[in-house]
């Protein structure tokens, strides 16, 4: 008998996509499922979207406030019936077969496999979002393939670092063990977050290519804007504050002047996510940004060397395991700072803009 799979969706003011996503989720050659709708208090007309979807597996948490992608799915996740939970994200389509082939790679994989990734790509393209993620050696994470046109490369069954909170499937004993997203982290990193947690708990992860999400890759924040670098900067911080080993959390603060030297570079050159954005606005404000996350983030210090302590005393693997996987799943300060996460398909092919709204604030 299968079982069951609790699907999330977290949205805010998408009303439009939302409809096109939930078809998806209706799509699905799998059963059982319920999907959880969590609406971070929308004003347009997202709930009568979910409304017109009457069916018993349909559930609608209507917030009166933004919780953010973590706080959202928090709620939902403890509502959860199911012993497998996916996310989707409500600005994403699912291929019919997504859940299905998410659920079998799961459960022929082991009590310790907690985490499934797929194979995201912008929407009605073939350039790949994100196929599982890497790290760079100071918490900054990205996408793994990202910008890279799908030839197949990426069609191996295999491990990966953690998930992408967009498409991802999790083993509910392995949510309840390792604890719900960080709702501190508010948007951004917060999936890194909860996979590095999962990871020093002794869980694994695998990357499965016929898992197909489409993507649009929007967000609320705005594309190349302040706001973003200041949540992304921050959240970096406080992820390894909470998570690295403490050799590496003490010269971690290298790898970072590290990646910013580099981002500085890509800046004056006017290229990746820092040239982007003083195209938008100047290196100033990219400053003050910083600055800003500096700031709040070594406010709460004291929190994330509490939740620290907790991890370590609780971790299942030893440190040198630890580093074997960030050693594997690495990525470069040179591409963190070349390669624009942000940077939409019509983008790559004749630099229009595509904007939009989404669940991140």
């Amino acid at each position: 008998m299968n079982p069951l799979v609790s699907v999330i969706v977290v949205n805010r003011n998408r009303a439009g996509l939302l409809r096109e996503c939930l078809a998806s989720l209706y799509r699905q050659t799998y059963t059982p499922i319920e999907i959880l709708v969590v609406d971070n208090g929308s004003w347009d007309d997202s709930r009568a979207v979910v409304e017109s979807f009457p069916d018993e597996r349909i559930q609608l948490f209507a917030l009166d406030r933004n919780l953010g992608f973590a706080g959202g799915n928090n709620i939902a996740i403890r509502e959860a019936k199911g012993e497998l939970v996916a996310l989707l994200n409500n600005d994403a389509v699912a291929d019919e077969h997504w859940i299905e082939r998410l659920v079998e790679v799961m459960r022929s994989s082991g009590p310790r496999m907690g985490m499934c990734a797929s194979k995201i790509l912008f929407f009605q393209t073939d350039i790949i979002d994100k196929v599982g993620h890497l790290m760079y050696l100071d918490g900054q994470n990205r996408g793994r393939g990202t910008g890279q046109k799908d030839t197949g490369q990426y069609e191996c069954l295999e491990e990966t670092l953690f998930p992408d909170g967009c498409a991802a499937l999790y083993r509910k004993r392995m949510l309840e063990e390792v604890g719900d997203f960080d709702e501190r982290f508010f948007a951004y990193g917060d999936d890194a977050d909860l996979g590095i947690r999962a990871r020093w708990m002794g869980w694994k992860c695998l990357y499965v290519p016929h898992a197909l999400v489409y993507h649009r890759h929007s967000s609320t924040a705005g594309r190349f804007s302040a706001q973003k670098i200041y949540w992304v900067e921050r959240n970096r911080f406080w992820l390894a504050v909470k998570n690295f080993p403490l050799p590496l959390l003490i010269i971690s603060p290298l790898f970072t002047l590290n990646r910013w030297l580099w981002n500085l570079f890509a800046a004056l050159l006017r290229r990746g996510a820092a040239g982007n954005f003083r195209q938008k606005a100047s290196l100033a404000e990219l400053f003050r940004a910083l600055g800003r996350a500096y700031n709040d983030g070594f406010g709460r210090l004291t929190e994330m060397l509490q939740a620290r302590r907790r991890i370590r005393q609780t971790r299942q693997i030893r440190d040198i395991d630890f580093y074997r996987l960030l050693f594997r799943f690495h990525i470069s300060a040179r591409v963190l700072a070349f390669q624009d996460t942000d940077l939409q398909p019509a983008d790559h092919a004749d630099r229009r803009v595509v904007e939009g709204e989404g669940v991140r604030p």
